[in-house]
């Protein structure tokens, strides 16, 4: 299975849209996407995450299924540091790095940051558990912290190499790494899902890596040992779309200016 995360194009906020520049930004990554055998198009509820998936779904002439739950992960709550009210990230290092449950991959939820709003234990919970209702649908059960799947013939590869030199992958069925998803959505619940599906806790995950406004973050899940799975990120914040059309990549959602190369 292949699951391809998309951030919406630059951002509108106040009118929950995109700016002149992300509707530019959203037209050249449907031209990336338009070829695609997408078997289903997912989005976020949110205006900037429906309107970057306009372009594409329309190119294509395809709808999407909305997931409520997909919605940025903004519950707001108050920076003890720098006063800032807003998402439940974008801490200083001095201070997320000495709160030693931020590492917890769990317990991240229970911090004194965290508990201003009740909204973030009880919502974390409930994007892991529709997510994993979504995988379920497609055949991949969730068994601790990784998937079985159900109704797939078990393999045993023990190497990336056959014996002559060639890789193994390639000369497997594209079959076997169906069906391919496609969710437009925004980075701080891509980062949510990524740590429920790598084991990465969320604060480590939302504050070291950086999405740029419709990049791609692409994972496979690598089922070579029995009929069990683990997804493993491919590409990650990939906007290669953007730079082959000569747009600049957007520094929404950085505090340094993104690299251009």
């Amino acid at each position: 299975m292949r699951i391809v995360f998309v951030r919406h194009g630059e951002p509108d906020y106040q009118n929950d849209t995109l700016t002149e520049k992300g509707w530019q930004e959203a037209r050249l990554l449907s031209e990336r996407i338009k070829n695609w055998k997408v078997d289903q198009f997912y989005c976020s509820p949110l205006g900037r995450a429906r309107d970057t998936a306009s372009c594409t779904l329309s190119k294509m002439n395809r709808e999407a299924i909305i997931l409520p739950w997909m919605r940025e992960f903004s519950y707001p709550i108050d920076d003890p540091v720098t006063n800032r009210h807003g998402v439940p990230w974008d801490f200083v290092p001095s201070f997320w790095t000495t709160q030693s449950l931020m590492y917890d991959m769990d317990r991240w939820v229970e911090t004194d940051v965290m508990n201003q709003n009740s909204d973030i234990a009880s919502s974390y919970k409930d994007v892991c558990s529709n997510f994993d209702n979504l995988l379920l649908s497609y055949g991949y059960i969730r068994e601790g912290n990784f998937y079985r799947i159900s109704g797939k013939e078990e393999r045993f590869l023990t190497g990336t190499v056959s014996a002559n030199g060639s890789a193994v992958a390639d000369a497997e069925s594209d079959a076997r790494t169906e069906p391919l998803i496609v969710i437009f959505c925004h980075l701080g619940v891509t980062c949510l899902v990524l740590s429920h599906l790598l084991h990465i806790p969320f604060p480590v995950l939302v504050h070291g890596f950086f999405l740029p406004t419709t990049s791609l973050t692409v994972l496979t899940s690598e089922e070579r040992w029995g009929n069990e799975a683990y997804f493993r990120v491919q590409t990650m914040g990939d906007v290669h779309h953007l730079l082959s059309g000569g747009e600049p990549v957007s520094s929404a959602g950085s505090f340094a200016k993104a690299f251009q190369g």
